[in-house]
């Protein structure tokens, strides 16, 4: 494998600028979607300046055309005069001497200017007299093709021109050509225009327009800006309430204004809202209402049962002096009694952790000797089973501030579930440890769960068999209980099963803070998984993240 190339000071300028464009961009883009309002009033603007620069095109070009027809109707009625003036001084004259003729032309010119007023003209093509033009720069501006349109034909004839002028800028104009009788034959006379003017007065329209345009795009965003907002802000406030009643404060509404659509979206959300905290309430008092008699029928029943304790104790100790049936009576009352004792404790366990009335009491523990406690304690139930249990440690020395009493009591949980369940095989516990969190596995090869199974494993009194006989007498609010306790420590409780390919329970608990936040020092799916096949219904729950939510 070849090494890595080091970077150039290039290629980091490079990245650098194109990490600063993405954050320029980056942050219209979320106002882009984060606000309606935002959007209405820049779709709003966007299309109006469409319209408006079509309309401004569509008005500017019909202005410049009627301009400049207009000046073309002038220049030519301008010329027709000075034409019809020109041949009437030529015609008075009645001689073709040339020097007569030159008299006669200079005579015509002289009223050609005080007629039409030309920025120029051109006399061309006059029979014995040279051509006269008022400056060099006027002959060249006739084409030949002005000068055949004469030729050919009668009448006026005009182009547009460009004319130069002497500090070099040029301004349109116009030519118009005209034919003159004079002795000897015909004479051209082109009179050009300068049309300044009409572009200076076309200029400042586009710059009312454009100004014009300018202020009532402006006045388009206000305006969208006051429509949106009308709009908007019952949105916003049906958002927010939204928001509060998803915090838990029920009794949050919006107000109603009016009779319009707005108004009736904020009836029905307020009957929404009603009709929930009504429900809730229901199930809240029905929950303390259960919770309650949980609690008092627990209390009630512990003297009855301390009663019958003692009384199954006194038979329990005289079973040898009866007969077999006798005995066998008093050896399975003394074990339901010490089961019933184990409900009653569970019971009153769960009635304070449904009220919020669990308190911790933590303390430094060492995770490694407290599981292996819980192992040595289930010894007897590991021989009757057959399994034998594989305590990995390569973590969790390190003492953790816990509730030992909780922690335990999840631990043997887990352990005696696995080995209710294990169908004999191997057990493996791990124990290990992050900078943010300490976790343990407890993985048995037994049977394992469907994903039906896996949704409710840590419901109250649920068995995934009925019918399979336990060896312990369970309660069946043993993971249901484990579940409160880890999540109690700002910890998960998660399983991992597979049909046929066993379960892995892992639990983590933080080492500082109140969550875990994803730190898993123990993989749920185990390492010995392998490959997913299909129809397995494996499933990874983190039910103690939805409870403690």
């Amino acid at each position: 494998m070849s090494a890595e190339q080091p970077r150039t000071p290039a290629s980091i300028t490079a990245a650098v600028i194109a990490r600063r464009v993405r954050r320029s961009f980056s942050a219209p883009a979320r106002i882009w979607r984060r606000s309606l309002r935002v959007r209405t009033v820049a779709i709003t603007l966007l299309l109006s300046s469409l319209a408006l620069l079509a309309v401004g095109t569509v008005v500017s070009y019909t202005i410049a055309n009627g301009l400049f027809e207009d000046r073309v109707a002038q220049a030519e009625s301008q010329s027709l005069r000075a034409a019809t003036s020109a041949q009437g001084i030529v015609n008075n004259a009645g001689s073709t001497a040339p020097n007569l003729l030159e008299s006669v032309r200079g005579q015509a010119i002289s009223s050609i200017d005080q007629v039409a007023k030309p920025s120029g003209f051109a006399w061309l093509s006059t029979p014995n007299l040279s051509p006269v033009a008022s400056s060099e720069a006027i002959e060249p501006l006739v084409s030949a093709g002005l000068k055949a349109s004469l030729k050919d034909g009668s009448g006026q004839h005009w182009q547009s021109v460009s004319i130069p002028l002497k500090n070099g800028q040029v301004h349109p104009g116009v030519v118009v050509g005209d034919v003159l009788s004079v002795p000897g034959g015909r004479s051209e006379l082109y009179l050009v225009y300068d049309i300044n003017d009409v572009q200076e007065t076309l200029l400042v329209v586009q710059r009312a327009l454009l100004i014009g345009g300018l202020a009532l795009l402006v006045l388009i965003g206000a305006v969208a800006a006051v429509v949106s907002n009308l709009v908007v802000a019952p949105l916003k406030q049906a958002a927010a309430t939204s928001e509060q009643l998803a915090e838990g404060h029920l009794e949050q509404r919006i107000p109603e204004r009016g009779e319009d659509v707005v108004a009736t979206l904020a009836r029905s959300f307020n009957r929404m809202a009603e009709n929930l905290q009504r429900q809730i309430t229901q199930l809240a008092n029905l929950s303390r209402v259960q919770q309650r008699f949980v609690s008092d029928v627990s209390h009630e029943l512990r003297t009855p049962l301390t009663t019958i304790r003692l009384a199954s104790d006194i038979l329990y100790d005289s079973r040898a002096g009866y007969d077999a049936p006798s005995a066998r009576s008093a050896e399975l009352l003394k074990m339901q009694v010490e089961r019933f004792e184990v409900l009653l404790a569970d019971l009153l366990e769960i009635s304070r952790m449904d009220a919020h009335a669990a308190d911790l009491s933590g303390e430094p523990t060492n995770l490694v000797a407290l599981v292996r406690e819980g192992i040595d304690s289930l010894g007897g139930l590991a021989e009757e089973t057959g399994s034998v249990i594989h305590l990995h440690t390569p973590g969790g020395y390190a003492d953790v501030d816990v509730d030992a009493r909780r922690i335990a009591r999840v631990v043997r949980n887990l352990l005696a579930n696995a080995l209710e369940h294990g169908e004999g095989r191997p057990i493996d516990v791990t124990i290990d440890s992050s900078q943010g969190a300490v976790a343990v596995g407890v993985r048995d090869h037994g049977i394992g769960m469907t994903q039906q199974d896996a949704e409710r494993v840590f419901d109250r009194f649920w068995r995934a068999d009925p019918s399979r006989q336990r060896r312990i007498g369970g309660t069946g609010l043993g993971l249901a209980i484990s579940l409160e306790d880890a999540t109690l420590h700002g910890g998960t409780l998660e399983v991992w099963t597979r049909r046929g390919g066993g379960t892995n329970f892992v639990l983590t608990l933080p080492r500082e803070g109140d969550a875990v936040d994803g730190d898993r020092p123990v993989p749920v799916v185990p390492t010995d998984a392998g490959p997913e096949p299909s129809q397995t219904g494996e499933k990874s729950a983190r039910r103690a993240l939805r409870v403690s939510a």
